[in-house]
């Protein structure tokens, strides 16, 4: 029996990462930095309603907010597309997390020196889950600057889990993150198709 070929293009299969960590880490800035399209962004003005509510302890200049995700495209090749979608930063719109999540390859957990700790929710986030991340330290004009080693040892991360530098407003800095991620998660899937 012969089939009809079709001549239909083939559609690419579709990556999907995540952009995550506290706060003000800098998400939206790499989603927009790397995106290809102009980003999709759901940035509302912080009022005075949110005092009390969001933390912006240094991260003051900080005039807007996510409140459901930012969204951007790369296209690798013409069968791969990859999708990122930067999440919410503070703990009430942490609601939309496992939507975003679902399906991903991985995520990229950005870290902001001046506010370590607001990234820990997102590395317990993608613990729990079984989620391929890497850490990502955003390099902030004027934030304390610390040693890799020293960052992985305060966030207590395991070892296998990769910690790189980044400037999230440039692009090539955003890709090689995005990279390291890719191969980390091509490396952790190798790893289980092994044992």
């Amino acid at each position: 029996m012969d089939f009809a070929r079709s001549d239909r293009p083939r559609m690419p299969t579709a990556i999907k990462i995540l952009v995550a960590g506290g706060f003000g880490a800098g998400k939206t800035t790499m989603v927009g930095a790397v995106s290809e399209i102009k980003p999709l962004r759901t940035e509302e003005i912080l009022t005075d309603r949110s005092v009390g509510v969001d933390d912006t302890s240094g991260v003051t200049a900080k005039r807007t907010t996510t409140v459901a995700m930012d969204f951007g495209r790369i296209t690798l090749s013409t069968d791969y597309v990859l999708y990122l979608f930067g999440t919410p930063g503070q703990e009430r719109f942490w609601f939309v997390w496992d939507e975003l999540a679902e399906g991903s390859l991985g995520a990229v957990v950005l870290a902001d020196t001046r506010r370590l700790a607001d990234c820990f929710p997102s590395i317990d986030y993608f613990e729990r889950r079984g989620t391929p991340f890497v850490v990502a330290v955003n390099a902030f004009d004027g934030a304390p600057s610390y040693e890799l080693d020293e960052v992985r040892l305060a966030l207590q991360l395991n070892p296998s889990v990769p910690i790189v530098m980044c400037d999230a407003r440039k692009r090539k800095s955003s890709r090689d993150v995005l990279i390291t991620l890719v191969g980390h998660s091509a490396k952790l899937r190798a790893e289980l198709v092994g044992t």
